[in-house]
C-alpha cells in the first residue's frame, strides 16, 4: 500500500468507550467486528493501537502526583477518579500488552479480525526512553544515561554497587519527563538491545510509529547529552539505519512511521523510514497561512509521498477547536488528498473537542457535533471510491489565470491515475485562500489532445465537458469560492468538441 489511510485510537479510551456502548467490559479480543467494518467502509488501511503497553506503579505515581497533569486532567475529564490514572503509556514498562487490555493474546486476536478486513496494525515503538519500572532500571543501568554523580534531570539508580545516577528522557527544549529513564544510544549494548526490541515487534504488528524519532540522531543526540560524558567504547553510526535494515531484511514491508520535527523528516526518510510527520503542513493549517501551503509542498516534490498528513493526533488540540467548519472541510481535501500517509484521529470524524490526556483510562462523554459528522461522511465516502490512495498521485503546478492574478499561489491540485483505467483519474483540487481564487493547471495526460474529458465533482454538484485540445494549450481553469475543495471523477472519450474560444 503506497498511500495508506491510517486511524490512530487510545486503546485504552478506546475499548472503555467500546465496553461502554455494549454494556460489557471488553478487552481487545472482543471488540465487535462491526466496529472494525466501519473503518473499512471508510477506506482504513491501518489502525494505530496507541498506548498498550503497560505502565509500572512508579511510572503512574509520577502522572497521579504531577500538579500540572492533575490541572490538565480536570480540563479533560472532569469527573476523573484517582483510579482513572493509569500513566504515560510512554513511559515502558514491558513490550508486553498490558493485561487489563487483554494481554499479547488479545492483541494476536484483534490482528487476526483486522486481517480479515484487509486493515493492518501498527504499534508503538518509544525508542529515545524507557519507563522507571523497566527491568532494565535494575538490571542494566548503564543501558541509560548516567555519570557517578548527579546532574540535572537524573536520580540515584537503583542497585549498583557505586554511586551512579541515570537521567530522565528528555528532550532538549523541555525538563526531563519523570516518569522515564533515557536509553544512551552511546553505548553499543543499548542499541543491540534496542534493535532486538524492535525486532520483536514485528512478531505482533505490521508496523510501528516511533514516539520522538528524531531524537536519536547521532548529532541531536550528542548536543543533548553533551554535559553528560561517556567512557568509551562509543558507537558511530545512525541507529535508524542500522536497526530498520535490519528489521526490513526479515520483514521488507514492515512499516516504520516517524514522529519527527524540527525539519529532520528528510533525513528520517533517507535512514529508512516510510514515512514521517508533516507538521509545517499542519501548522500552516492550523495558523490559517494559506500563502505557505503551496510552496511547502511543491517543494516537497516526490518525497510528500513519505509524510504523514494529519489534521489530529494525540498530542495536538482536537481540529474541531482550532479552525472554522469550512476551512476544516477544506483541510480534510487537502489532507487526504495528497500522495503519502493519510492520517485520521478517534473522535476527528465526530467533532470531539475536548484534549484527551493519555495518562487517563477513559476520555470525557460527548455529543457528536452533527455539522461535522455530516461534513466527513461523504467527504470519506467520495474518497474510497475514488483512485486516491491507489492510484499514482501527481502534485501539479498551478499557473496564474491570467496576468497580473496572483490567487493560483493558494491552490493545491493532486492528479491521481486510476491504475485499473487509462481512460479514468481523479483531480482533487483546493483553494486554501479565504477569498475566491482561480488558476490554470496542465494535466499532462498522454493523448489528451485526442479526447473529451468529463469532469464529475464527487463531493460536489459540477460536471464539465472540456475539449482536450484546449487543455493541453491552455490548461484546465479552475475557480473555487473562499475555502472551496473538490474531488473530480475524470473520463477521457473520444474526442466530440471544438476547442473553446477562452
Amino acid at each position: 500500500m503506497t498511500h495508506p489511510l491510517l486511524y490512530e485510537v487510545n486503546a485504552r479510551q478506546w475499548l472503555a468507550r467500546l465496553s461502554l456502548k455494549y454494556a460489557s467490559t471488553l478487552s481487545l479480543q472482543q471488540v465487535p467486528e462491526v466496529e472494525l467494518e466501519a473503518l473499512q467502509k471508510i477506506g482504513v488501511t491501518h489502525l494505530w493501537l496507541m498506548g498498550v503497553w503497560p505502565t509500572g506503579s512508579k511510572s503512574r505515581r509520577q502522572a497521579q502526583t504531577h500538579n500540572d497533569l492533575r490541572n490538565a486532567y480536570n480540563e479533560a475529564l472532569p469527573d476523573w477518579t484517582e483510579a482513572d490514572v493509569l500513566g504515560s503509556p510512554y513511559a515502558v514498562e514491558a513490550l508486553q500488552v498490558a493485561q487489563s487490555l487483554g494481554g499479547d493474546e488479545g492483541l494476536a486476536a484483534l490482528r487476526a479480525k483486522l486481517s480479515t478486513f484487509g486493515i493492518k496494525l501498527i504499534l508503538d515503538f518509544v525508542p529515545n526512553h524507557l519507563g522507571l519500572d523497566h527491568p532494565w532500571v535494575t538490571n542494566h543501568p548503564k543501558r541509560f544515561v548516567g555519570g557517578p554523580s548527579s546532574f540535572a534531570d537524573s536520580f540515584p539508580a537503583p542497585t549498583t554497587t557505586e554511586p551512579w545516577f541515570i537521567a530522565h528522557g528528555k528532550d532538549p527544549y523541555f525538563p526531563g519527563w519523570t516518569d522515564t529513564v533515557q536509553l544512551e544510544y552511546r553505548r553499543p549494548e543499548t542499541r543491540e538491545a534496542m534493535t532486538a526490541l524492535v525486532l520483536s515487534l514485528t512478531q505482533k504488528c505490521d508496523g510501528v510509529r516511533c514516539d520522538m524519532a528524531m531524537l536519536l540522531l547521532s548529532d541531536i543526540f550528542e548536543r543533548t547529552w553533551a554535559h553528560v560524558p561517556l567512557e568509551e567504547p562509543r558507537v558511530s553510526g545512525e541507529f535508524w539505519q542500522a536497526a530498520i535494515n535490519r528489521v526490513k531484511q526479515e520483514r521488507p514491508d514492515f512499516l516504520f512511521l516517524a514522529e519527527a520535527y524540527w525539519g529532520l523528516e528528510g533525513r528520517l526518510c533517507e535512514l529508512g523510514f516510510d514515512y514521517a510527520y508533516d507538521k509545517n503542513l499542519y501548522d500552516f493549517v492550523v495558523h490559517d497561512q494559506p500563502q505557505n501551503i503551496q510552496p511547502h509542498l511543491l517543494g516537497l516534490g516526490v518525497h510528500n509521498a513519505h509524510r504523514a498528513h494529519f489534521l489530529e493526533n494525540h498530542d495536538e488540540p482536537r481540529i474541531s477547536t482550532e479552525v472554522s467548519l469550512e476551512l476544516h472541510r477544506a483541510a480534510v481535501v487537502l489532507s487526504l488528498g495528497l500522495p503519502g500517509m493519510r492520517f485520521l484521529h478517534d473522535g476527528q470524524l465526530e467533532g470531539v473537542r475536548r484534549f484527551a490526556r493519555v495518562q487517563l483510562a477513559r476520555r470525557a462523554d460527548e455529543p457528536v457535533d452533527p455539522s461535522i459528522q455530516t461534513m466527513y461522511a461523504p467527504l470519506l465516502e467520495a474518497f474510497a471510491k475514488s483512485a486516491v490512495g491507489h492510484g499514482e498521485g501527481r502534485l501539479l503546478s498551478p499557473t496564474a489565470a491570467w496576468e497580473g492574478n496572483p490567487t493560483s499561489l493558494f491552490f493545491t491540485v493532486v492528479l491521481w491515475l486510476d491504475p485499473d483505467s487509462e481512460a479514468q483519474f481523479d483531480l482533487v483540487v483546493v483553494n486554501m485562500a479565504s477569498h475566491q481564487s482561480q488558476c490554470r493547471v496542465s494535466l499532462s495526460i498522454p493523448g489528451l489532445s485526442d479526447k473529451t474529458c468529463i469532469l464529475a465533482d464527487r463531493i460536489g454538484c459540477e460536471t464539465w465537458t472540456r475539449d482536450g485540445v484546449d487543455l493541453v494549450e491552455n490548461g484546465l481553469f479552475l475557480d473555487l469560492p473562499a475555502r472551496g475543495a473538490q474531488l473530480f471523477s475524470c473520463t477521457l472519450s473520444a474526442r466530440t468538441l471544438q476547442p473553446s474560444a477562452r
